[in-house]
């Protein structure tokens, strides 16, 4: 029996992949946008390939804003930035 694979859409290029290559990026209860490193915790997640790129996509043509429906603030973006950072 094959197990499927969970696939999710990258808000930065919109190509799809399997979930466990991409960054889940959260919004929690408290409206806060935070990366999800463990992919477990609770609330809306928003998918993105690992690059830079794909982060810079997402921040040009509002791909947060369209996934949670809500207005992000530059500040996010940038925290994301520096999360990324810290991963690569």
């Amino acid at each position: 029996m094959n197990k499927k694979i969970p696939m999710r859409q990258c808000i930065g290029c919109g190509e799809m992949k399997n979930k466990r290559e991409m960054m889940r990026v959260l919004k929690t209860a408290e409206n806060e946008i935070i990366l999800d490193i463990t992919g477990r915790k609770n609330g809306r997640g928003a998918y993105l390939c690992k690059s830079k790129e794909c982060l810079e996509k997402a921040r040009k043509c509002k791909g947060l804003d369209r996934s949670f429906k809500m207005s992000i603030p530059e500040q996010v973006y940038e925290n994301l930035q520096k999360e990324f950072d810290g991963i690569e």
